[in-house]
């Protein structure tokens, strides 16, 4: 895998893979908006048969969560029509794809504190985790050699994240109240990006759920943004009835990396050891 056509190489995500990429020696060819827009099947063909890949890492994606409440036709247009687009030239070419997907596809009835697994049944409740189980689907039905990566609370630098949002609010304000009820495992994108490209070297198709090593809940994690930043905020927890959304977050986004660590012999870095790595690296 030494050539690689990368979508949505402009976001958060896809910045990191693009320069992971280049460094790692991969020939990489980014495709992202306005240039390429995957949901147009022609524009998306023809920039994937151009770039005659190897492998296709499909990172492009409508992830503004309470948006997609509010813009539904938008968010199935790129979560799933965009993927089914990018399936469809891939299949063409009989490349290997990887798709990059969430925990948003489960509903949390799995009991606290379980994790989810792989094999366990989706049961989205967002428009956003509906249009991201689509693109799942289409990969499934439409590339036989693929990935499915589902991946939760998701944070790099050059973005809007968790890390950032508390690090604003918390040097405007005494005190910050934080939802304490929902449950997952933050990912940054330093130590997920080198195991996807490991994973993709790997040949093992399927699908795998990669998140950094342990779980906590917003709060905690609120809370430990800030002492390690040394702010003198108070951060408070409250319920998710306290902190209405427009898109239903899931309390349980627990998901078990079993297979991934099965697959590869590796383990992620702890949320902890990530936020300090983040937090080092803050320009």
């Amino acid at each position: 895998m030494n050539r690689i056509l990368l979508t949505g190489h402009k976001g958060m995500l896809g910045r990191e893979l693009f320069h992971v990429s280049r460094e790692l020696g991969k020939e990489v060819i980014g495709v992202d908006l306005p240039e390429c827009d995957i949901t147009n099947r022609k524009q998306t063909e023809t920039a994937v048969f151009d770039a005659k890949p190897d492998f296709i890492l499909h990172a492009a994606a409508f992830t503004a969560v309470d948006r997609c409440e509010s813009e539904a036709d938008m968010a199935y247009l790129v979560n799933a029509t965009g993927t089914q687009n990018v399936c469809l030239a891939a299949q063409k070419l009989d490349v290997p794809l990887m798709y990059l997907s969430t925990d948003y596809i489960f509903d949390s009835a799995k009991p606290h504190p379980l994790p989810y697994d792989e094999w366990d049944a989706a049961n989205p409740m967002s428009v956003y985790g509906k249009s991201k189980w689509a693109g799942e689907c289409f990969v499934r039905d439409l590339c036989a050699k693929h990935f499915i990566v589902r991946i939760s609370w998701l944070c790099g630098h050059g973005g809007t994240n968790f890390v950032e949002t508390i690090l604003k609010l918390a040097k405007e304000r005494d005190e910050l109240k934080v939802v304490n009820d929902q449950h997952g495992s933050p990912t940054f994108v330093n130590d997920l990006v080198p195991e996807l490209i490991r994973l993709s070297e790997n040949g093992a198709y399927g699908t795998y759920h990669i998140t950094n090593r342990g779980f906590t809940t917003w709060f905690e994690f609120a809370k430990k943004i800030v002492e390690l930043t040394g702010l003198k905020t108070r951060v408070m927890p409250c319920t998710t009835e306290e902190f209405p959304r427009p898109a239903p977050r899931p309390k349980n986004s627990r998901l078990s990396p079993r297979l991934y660590e099965n697959t590869l012999g590796n383990r992620m870095p702890t949320w902890e050891e990530g936020l300090k790595k983040y937090l080092g690296e803050r320009p």
